[in-house]
């Protein structure tokens, strides 16, 4: 009989903030993430358990090129903008967003308490990822990520 792995949020497992340049990475700053999936060495999906504070956005506007996302609210409420609007998503709900579609979406609390939920997502080596509403997006080639503005100039 296979023992479940339990995690434990550990400072060490944390991830908080954003790889984003200046200074696009403001909103997401206090963003914080554990990134589950790597405990158990998944490489097909990545699987992370993510928090927000009041404030604080989950990215900037994006789409992928290749990669499926989906999120699923556990606890609090949280703004999900995407390219028809503003929506609001409480624990039980859940967005998916198909790889190449084209609809930037991010996640925004807008309200006074924290929200936690799961983001759950293709792990791809190579991919193109398109901010929305910036002069951005992210060229993943062999697992390494790199920003760009879009006429692919270096930040």
């Amino acid at each position: 009989m296979l023992t479940p792995k339990f995690i434990v949020a550990a400072d060490g497992l944390k991830k908080v903030g954003s790889r984003y340049p200046a200074p696009y990475h403001e909103p997401c700053v206090d963003r914080v993430r554990v990134a589950l999936g790597d405990q158990f060495d998944l490489s097909q999906f990545g699987v992370n358990l993510a928090r927000l504070d009041p404030g604080v956005w989950s990215s900037q506007r994006h789409w992928h090129e290749n990669e499926d996302e989906f999120v699923y609210i556990l606890d609090g409420e949280v703004t999900l903008a995407d390219d028809t609007g503003e929506h609001v998503l409480t624990a039980g709900m859940c967005a998916g967003f198909k790889a190449n579609n084209g609809n930037g979406h991010c996640l925004k609390n807008l309200s006074a308490k924290p929200v936690f939920y799961l983001e759950i997502g293709s792990r791809l080596p190579n991919e193109v990822a398109h901010y929305s509403d910036i002069d951005m997006k992210v060229v993943k080639i062999a697992g390494q990520m790199k920003f760009v503005k879009k006429d692919g100039s270096i930040f």
